[in-house]
């Protein structure tokens, strides 16, 4: 029995729907984190004491700082899905970079956008 070199047409449509799912659910998480950033709701004089001002603003800094480095990490990820697709189309979808060989199912299912397969990252 010869070895598998490439999953079939069905099996890539498989992982296509899959990432497109996670794909579209990293969007929307991005817009949800680049909306926090990007749109200070809060600009209100209402709380003019100085003290409570200044540990409002901290907070409100850190939030953000936060907001942007979840942000930069999704669209990461994003970027990592896209180029899964990509693979997909090529028909290179699921071969590890390093040994060849097909990645696992089960590790493509866990971690969608992989190249490389468990021995190879080791």
């Amino acid at each position: 029995m010869t070895e598998k070199t490439r999953y079939t047409d069905l099996e890539l449509e498989e992982f296509r729907t899959l990432v497109q799912t996670k794909l579209d659910k990293a969007l929307a998480e991005y817009e949800t984190l680049r909306s926090l950033v990007v749109n200070d709701s809060d600009n209100s004089d209402s709380d003019t004491a100085p003290t409570f001002k200044a540990l409002e603003e901290g907070a409100n800094t850190y939030g953000k700082e936060e907001a942007v480095r979840l942000a930069r990490r999704q669209a990461d990820f994003i970027a990592k899905l896209r180029a899964a697709l990509v693979r997909i189309d090529n028909k290179t979808y699921g071969i590890c970079r390093v040994t060849g060989k097909l990645i696992p199912k089960e590790r493509l299912r866990a971690v969608p956008h992989a190249t490389l397969s468990i021995d190879a990252k080791r």
